[in-house]
Parts: structure tokens; C-alpha cells; sequence
């Protein structure tokens, strides 16, 4: 009859030499040392008011449909310092950019037709390193997050348009006040100029008396 012994003895010795392995504790040096680089994002500057994951779309206008641009996280980030907001997404894996933006005055995103979960907006994007116009789509998990999206969004485009506004009234009205300043220095030149000469012709008439 056939025997098992052998083969236990073999599995013994296999185990007590990977004990004896395990039990050295010998430690062994890395061959390159690694040292921590900082990576710049280039969003230092800029505070988060909007954070949400979704995956982003674009429209290609040669093919006539849609195409992927990647699946990750949507932001809107304001500057710390000039209060603009622009719109940055990149993809969740490799960081790429899939869209780079400004939110402006003009700009304005709608709910995507039959799609609660979906809305599109048109923009002058920078995400390829140049300008383009872009139709974008984006989708969200829920109805909820794309709301979120839309109100925030319209919100600052609208707050940008108000911006512009006031700029422009504060530009009219120091422009007028600069005109009123500039017509009562011309009203008040002749009045000099006459006065200079009244004086002028009263130095004339004492003269003789003097030399008299």
C-alpha cells in the first residue's frame, strides 16, 4: 500500500525552512531612496465653493455627438485675491484636466432635455492649452447634486453680471464728475484773465502819479 509519510515529511522541512526565512529578521536597504516632491495644482490660491464627482461630456460638432471626457470631480474655485471663479474638472485616476474655465456674465446652464440628472452650458474652454468654444454635458449621481450644480453656478454668473454693472456705473459716474471739473476750470479761466487786466490797467494809471 502507498504511504503518505513521504510527502509529510517533505511539507515538514518546506515549512521549517520558511519559518527559519521568516524568523532571521534581516532588513535590507532600498537600493534608490525617494524623496517627496511637492506638486503644484495651480488652485493654491483659490477656496473651493463647489466640490461634487461626476462625469463630464463635450460636444463634437464633426461627428455630430457626444464624447467622453472623463469621470472625476467638478469644482468651482474663487481666487483669494481678485474674487473670480472659474470652473476646473479633472479626471479621478490620472489628474488630467477635462475642463478650465471662468464663470462670466452671458454664460448660463440649462437642464439637458429629458435627463434630470444631466445640464449643458456653452463656454470659451482652456482645458486643451488654447480657447475653444466648447458645449459641455455634465452628469451627476442624483437629481439633487446637479441642482446643487445649476443654482451655484447660475448664482455666480448672475453675481459677475452685477459686477459688471456697478463697474460700469462707477466708470460713468467718475467720468461725469471728471467732465462737471474740467467745465468749471474753463467757466473760471475768462474771470482771471478780466481781473488780470483791471489790475493791470489800475498799475498803468498809478505810474504817472508816481513819477509826478
Amino acid at each position: 500500500m502507498a504511504t503518505n509519510e513521504p510527502e509529510h515529511e517533505h511539507r515538514d522541512v518546506e515549512e521549517a525552512g520558511a519559518n527559519e526565512d521568516e524568523d532571521t529578521g534581516a532588513q535590507v536597504a532600498p537600493i534608490v531612496r525617494l524623496e517627496e516632491v511637492a506638486v503644484t495644482t495651480g488652485e493654491e490660491d483659490e477656496d473651493a465653493v463647489l466640490d461634487l464627482k461626476s462625469k463630464l461630456y463635450r460636444f463634437d460638432k464633426e461627428a455630430n455627438q457626444w464624447k467622453e471626457r472623463g469621470a472625476g470631480t467638478v469644482k468651482l474655485l474663487k481666487h483669494k485675491s481678485t474674487g473670480k471663479i472659474r470652473l476646473v474638472m479633472r479626471q479621478s485616476k490620472t489628474l488630467k484636466i477635462c475642463a478650465n474655465h471662468f464663470v462670466t456674465q452671458g454664460i448660463s446652464v440649462q437642464e439637458h432635455v429629458g435627463n434630470e440628472k444631466s445640464c449643458v452650458w456653452h463656454a470659451r474652454d482652456f482645458a486643451d492649452g488654447e480657447l475653444k468654444d466648447e458645449l459641455f454635458c455634465i452628469r451627476f449621481a442624483s437629481i439633487e447634486n446637479c441642482k446643487a450644480f445649476m443654482q451655484k453656478f447660475n448664482e455666480v454668473a448672475e453675481s459677475e453680471v452685477e459686477k459688471e454693472e456697478s463697474k460700469e456705473a462707477s466708470d460713468t459716474a467718475g467720468l461725469l464728475e471728471k467732465l462737471t471739473v474740467e467745465e468749471t476750470k474753463t467757466e473760471e479761466k475768462p474771470v482771471e484773465k478780466e481781473k488780470t487786466t483791471v489790475e493791470a490797467d489800475e498799475k498803468k494809471k498809478d505810474e504817472p502819479e508816481k513819477s509826478g
